[in-house]
């Protein structure tokens, strides 16, 4: 079933982030973290990732800094408590292609539930000891305004991290 939000997917990029499927706000814009509470885009500038705060809007941008954008699951929710276990099927084969075909550095899931989503496992935040071929596997604290128990700072240090490991050589 497609999408209502595009992957935004190249060659040789720096980290894909692997939301976990597009709510009702992205649908509707075509675009990913388009709710303007979820904090996703501040966290990237924050976490020096970004040269400035994009947008929604500056998308496909994000291909020029060697990022990329998918979803684990496809189906639109207004929540992803609303998911079911078959929005999810084909997610680890597909994420094992791209990691195969596009070679990603670092495939970055935004929230526990899109890496569990997609290997059936509970992950703990950060470096996961699997890989994708030779794709590093890393979990963010999730964006969603749902989240917002989970302090900014805390997201943050998060970010931060996966952003040291993006420039080790």
């Amino acid at each position: 079933m497609p999408s209502a939000v595009p992957d935004i997917l190249a060659p040789g990029l720096r980290i894909v982030f692997c939301g976990i499927n597009p709510g009702f706000r992205s649908a509707a814009a075509g675009a990913h973290f388009a709710n303007p509470r979820n904090d996703f885009w501040r966290l990237l500038a924050d976490a020096g990732l970004t040269p400035r705060r994009l947008g929604p809007e500056d998308q496909w941008e994000l291909l020029e800094l060697g990022f990329g954008l998918t979803n684990a699951a496809y189906r639109t929710t207004k929540g992803s408590s609303d998911l079911r276990r078959s929005d999810f099927a084909g997610s680890a084969e597909r994420l094992g292609r791209i990691a195969r075909e596009l070679r990603p550095r670092t495939i970055a899931f935004v929230g526990k539930a899109a890496y569990e989503g997609a290997f059936r496992e509970r992950p703990a935040l950060g470096r996961q000891e699997g890989r994708l071929e030779d794709t590093i596997l890393f979990v963010l604290p999730s964006t969603s305004p749902a989240n917002a128990a989970v302090p900014y700072e805390e997201r943050l240090r998060w970010f931060r991290e996966l952003a040291e490991i993006s420039r080790e050589p």
